[in-house]
């Protein structure tokens, strides 16, 4: 399946310089000794059997069990003589520290990105073009389920991805009356309007929108315009203004507040607060990564809750869309051995190999020939792996430019509405509009 990206868009040097220069304003460029403890001595030293060592600077090794990437790595020496110098650092840290390299042109060989990083690396010209690489070594790039680009090339692969279904509070449905779970965006408000009956203490839905963390717009609110096939973009462009889809969208999220279906103090609430209510029993619904279904487990051990696909629009028979995030990867431009960074990346996203750490990352792989064993892994998380491979993997925040700041002022025109301070969803999308739009120029 492929990801829907945003491509071929432009952004001015002005504002991409600015970023980077920030960030790299944060801290200095990372070294191994303060990755972790899977650095260099595991690496090894220079004298590998073709002379070749990468540095490789991500934050996975951090949240991966203790030791894991290091072996993966240690494994792909032993079959190329290829060494992996390990850079492994917090993801906020990896962050400064790559835009920091990005900046100087001193970025390690090959980076662990977040998609919103790509638009300003790919145009600053500090990552390289992937798409190339992968022509030069005749891959096939059909097994890949996404690809991030940039005016139409590839410069970041996502290895793992995090989805986002929905979580349902089985006990509390049923204590309602609702039968079914709901499938259609009829049959949730059905849903919601029961739960209210029921209990008016209970929400139907929570969205976090508050704007310090704005990306309840990506998670919470665009996915129920994903689930259903329809888009935000046109031509990697915002398609906002005179968007019937997202109109409605907008729409069915009102109907919910004024009918007082959602939890409240969603202004304020930030994702964790979310789960924390969808926790304690306070909401029937949420829509939420999986990476979480641990945390809540252990929290509430005794909560009986499921995972359905983001409800639809009446009539919608198409492929649903499921909201995404992933651990991306991607070669520096600055580094002089490209051939063989392209080698450890094939390595990582070889079937077998991404398969594995899809199992330890708790997530799902990124090649879509991988077959993870998650034998030993919840029922339910490998409830919410079938529902994954049902549905198309979507972000299109991803590889937007300053894509953070356009959830944020979306996320403010959005509450205009809710308030009633804005008349209609097609006014308050024309200011989104207009408030989107230098960022593309």
């Amino acid at each position: 399946m492929k990801f829907k990206t945003a491509a071929k868009k432009m952004l001015s040097a002005t504002v991409a310089g600015m970023m980077v220069m920030s960030l790299a304003a944060c801290g200095g460029s990372g070294d191994s000794d303060g990755g972790s403890s899977d650095s260099k001595d595991e690496g090894g030293s220079d004298d590998s059997g073709d002379g070749v060592t990468l540095e490789f600077q991500q934050w996975w090794g951090v949240e991966l069990p203790d030791g894991a990437l290091a072996d993966i790595c240690q494994k792909f020496t032993d079959d190329t003589g290829i060494k992996i110098d390990l850079l492994s650092n917090p993801y906020a840290d990896t962050k400064t520290q790559i835009a920091s390299g990005a900046a100087s042109g001193t970025m390690a060989d090959v980076v662990g990105l977040d998609g919103s990083w790509v638009y300003d690396f790919a145009k600053q010209g500090s990552i390289a073009n992937l798409t190339e690489l992968m022509g030069g070594a005749g891959y096939d790039d059909s097994q890949l389920s996404s690809q991030i680009q940039f005016e139409g090339n590839t410069y970041m692969i996502p290895v793992v991805n995090f989805a986002y279904p929905m979580y349902a509070n089985k006990d509390i449905l049923e204590a309602a009356g609702v039968k079914e779970l709901p499938t259609t965006r009829e049959e949730f408000l059905a849903a919601c309007e029961a739960v209210k009956k029921y209990d008016e203490n209970i929400a139907g839905w929570a969205i976090p929108l508050s704007s310090e963390s704005p990306s309840g717009i990506q998670n919470q609110f665009m996915t129920w315009l994903w689930a259903s096939g329809s888009s935000m973009l046109e031509d990697g462009k915002p398609n906002l203004e005179g968007n019937a889809d997202l109109e409605a969208t907008v729409d069915f999220v009102k109907e919910m507040f004024d009918k007082g279906y959602i939890a409240d103090g969603a202004y304020s609430m930030k994702e964790p607060d979310m789960v924390e209510e969808f926790t304690n029993g306070r909401v029937a619904f949420m829509t939420d990564g999986v990476s979480h279904l641990t945390t809540i487990k252990e929290g509430a051990p005794d909560l009986n809750f499921d995972y359905i696909t983001v409800p639809v629009t009446e009539g919608f028979s198409g492929k649903s869309g499921m909201d995404v995030a992933n651990w991306g990867i991607g070669i520096a431009e600055n580094c002089e051995h490209k051939e063989e960074a392209w080698k450890f990346v094939e390595y990582l996203m070889s079937p077998e190999v991404n398969a594995e750490l899809a199992v330890l990352a708790n997530a799902f792989p990124g090649n879509s020939k991988a077959e993870p064993d998650y034998s030993a892994s919840d029922e339910l998380f490998v409830k919410a792996y079938e529902l994954f491979q049902s549905c198309e993997a979507v972000n299109e925040f991803t590889g937007l430019p300053t894509s953070e700041d356009l959830m944020r002022s979306f996320g403010e025109e959005l509450q205009l509405y809710l308030d009633g301070d804005t008349a209609s969803a097609a006014d308050m999308l024309k200011a989104a509009q207009e408030r989107w739009e230098p960022a593309f120029e």
